[in-house]
């Protein structure tokens, strides 16, 4: 059923024009079969709405047509940040190895090159921190990296990074930067009269070497002996990471075979993030077999980093992020210091600044704003989101202005080989601060919706009518962050301040990215003299309370 509003004739011609400027011989004969067979239904959700250019720039799924991921789409994204910058601008931009994305890139750069701009090119697939890094090293005035990072095999992205020396550098646009591309963008004609540049700068090995360079300058502190099993679950992270654990003294990872070469089909995981359940499994199992003291994972690109200990399993990125930030802190000194985390994050960090003598500052979720956090005002150290990304400085700044699984890794692997030194594991330094800050337990509950206008009922009731109580806890103040609060641009997002057996809090938000309502509970309790009792006891208020926060959500 076409439920787009556009009728089957102006849906066909839309396509025909489409058709006439594609040059990908691929997505021309998908179209023209859709065309064919008289398809209405698949050519509405193609051509009946567009990708929307935002801060995360664009992501979906390959195919033809303007709600899908293809070279028209990326070549009309190249030509709006070409009219964005204006002629004479220097561009680097990288790729993944998902399906199409070296050429995304190739053709990024052709249309910059018309434009007037110089492209650079990486030498290959390589990690997003590697291009975050190489548009501040080298005093670009933008970056673009074409990935997916860990959606499904089907899907591609496009994703714009601001330049300059400074010490936002090589980070991800915010507002307006956003909707000035996306202007620019709508102003693009037919791309088959875009003007093309010849071959682009490709960029020599010396552009990873200098990134390797900058990661391996961190204060890691001096412990090394550590077995660490690990996967970049079939992207492109393993090269880079094995370069920089060798570089930084560790023993050589062991990689999980099966996953250790990039492969766009993703063969061996349901979903390509390490978060979701069974993506692991085979690292896990890995570990099990080698006795290793840590399990290591990097999304497909590599920005974003996931933890396990044998015989413990995962560890959220919350308590990930409480651990990283006290070794940061450990290793860096001087005023000005600043811890950052998001109004989703767990509230340890506040705790562990404070116990420090430094600031931490609170943003909405994402690292275009993280890494901006405290802006002149002090030095930003170390930021995380409980999506399992870590921005680690130190007393020489930051390697990268962007989330960077690689340089959280070679992080997580000196604190477990601390750990291991003292015959601990990082189970114990997670109990350590569970002695120090209290036991704050997370978890999160994701509600996906067919229709999207059913997550904004939901927020707007919950507006008009806060509930009283989320089970036994009862609600004791509620936080609205749509006008904005405490300095933080509008977004739309509520947290609910709970009491009762123990202290807790929900915040609730709409995915950015997916049809979802995504809630976020904390709880807190003291850790007394059995934290694993402590541990147990926080499990079953969390399941409590999210089978309280399901109640409330659907009682539409």
């Amino acid at each position: 059923m076409n439920t787009s509003g556009v009728d089957g004739v102006e849906l066909r011609e839309r396509a025909r024009a489409w058709l006439a400027q594609d040059p990908d011989p691929g997505t021309r004969a998908e179209l023209a079969a859709l065309l064919e067979a008289g398809d209405d239904a698949e050519l509405a959700d193609r051509f009946g709405t567009r990708l929307e250019f935002g801060t995360a720039g664009l992501r979906g799924r390959l195919g033809a047509g303007p709600n899908r991921m293809n070279r028209v789409t990326v070549m009309r994204a190249a030509a709006g940040v070409a009219r964005w910058l204006g002629p004479g601008r220097t561009v680097v931009i990288g790729y993944d190895a998902r399906h199409n994305s070296e050429v995304f890139a190739r053709d990024t750069a052709a249309v910059l090159g018309g434009a007037g701009c110089t492209a650079l090119l990486l030498p290959r697939a390589l990690p997003t921190p590697v291009l975050a890094h190489a548009v501040r090293d080298l005093g670009a005035d933008a970056g673009v990296m074409v990935t997916a990072s860990h959606n499904p095999p089907q899907d591609n992205g496009y994703k714009v990074y601001v330049g300059g020396r400074d010490a936002d550098g090589g980070s991800q646009i915010v507002p307006p930067m956003d909707t000035a591309i996306s202007a620019a963008i709508d102003l693009v004609g037919p791309i088959d009269t875009l003007p093309l540049g010849g071959e682009p700068v490709v960029l020599g090995e010396e552009v990873v070497e200098r990134y390797l360079a900058a990661v391996t300058a961190l204060a890691l502190g001096p412990d090394r002996d550590v077995a660490v099993s690990y996967t970049p679950l079939h992207g492109v992270g393993a090269g880079t990471l094995l370069a920089a654990f060798e570089r930084a003294g560790f023993p050589a990872p062991s990689v999980v075979a099966e996953q250790a070469e990039p492969d766009p089909d993703f063969p061996t995981v349901a979903f390509p993030n390490p978060e979701e359940p069974g993506a692991m499994d085979l690292a896990l199992a890995a570990g099990g077999r080698d006795g290793s003291d840590l399990v290591l994972a990097n999304d497909p690109d590599a920005d974003r980093l996931a933890v396990a200990v044998p015989g413990h399993g995962l560890l959220t990125g919350d308590e990930v992020g409480g651990l990283l930030a006290e070794h940061v802190l450990r290793h860096t000194s001087g005023d000005g210091r600043i811890v950052a985390s998001t109004i989703v994050s767990a509230g340890l960090l506040p705790k562990i600044a404070a116990a420090h003598g430094v600031r931490h500052v609170e943003t909405l979720t994402g690292f275009k704003w993280l890494v901006r956090a405290g802006g002149a005002a002090g030095r930003n150290v170390f930021s995380y989101e409980e999506a399992l990304g870590y921005c680690i400085g130190g007393d020489g700044g930051r390697p990268v202005a962007d989330k960077d699984g690689i340089s959280a890794a070679l992080a997580v692997a000196a604190l477990a080989a601390g750990a291991r030194r003292e015959g601990r594991t990082l189970v114990d330094l997670l109990d350590d601060q569970a002695h120090r800050y209290g036991l704050h337990a997370t978890r999160q509950l994701s509600v996906r919706v067919a229709d999207l206008s059913r997550i904004g009922a939901v927020m707007r009731r919950l507006r008009a009518e806060p509930p009283a109580a989320f089970g036994e806890l009862a609600v004791d103040s509620v936080e609205d962050f749509a006008g904005g609060l405490r300095e933080l641009p509008p977004t739309d997002a509520l947290r609910f301040h709970l009491r009762g057996p123990v202290e807790a809090r929900v915040t609730l938000r709409p995915s950015g990215t997916e049809p979802k309502l995504k809630s976020y509970l904390e709880v807190v309790l003291p850790a007394g003299s059995d934290v694993a009792a402590a541990r147990r006891s926080a499990a079953g208020y969390l399941d409590d309370l999210r089978a309280a926060v399901s109640d409330v959500i659907a009682a539409d």
